[in-house]
């Protein structure tokens, strides 16, 4: 995410799709690594009770400073 959209610090758009034929949630965890890919801060977002199809698009925001660059990996999904 630009950041320019996410107030000068680090940020992902995660997309949670339900492709199942149920509800279902999701948790998901996102590393934020810098330039060597050390994982510098881990966070976490998801979905609860997300309907058949749907999908939703929460903002992951890092807590560190703007500086060193980092970038966002996905690390694990999990449904339940």
């Amino acid at each position: 995410m630009p950041r320019a959209q996410s107030g000068g610090v680090p940020a992902s758009l995660v997309t949670i799709t339900n492709k199942t034929d149920r509800k279902a949630s999701y948790a998901v965890q996102v590393d934020f690594v810098d330039a060597r890919g050390h994982v510098v801060e881990t966070r976490y977002t998801g979905a609860e009770d997300l309907e058949p199809g749907k999908r939703q698009q929460p903002i992951v925001f890092s807590r560190k400073p703007p500086e060193p660059k980092l970038t966002a990996r996905l690390a694990k999904a999990q449904r339940y």
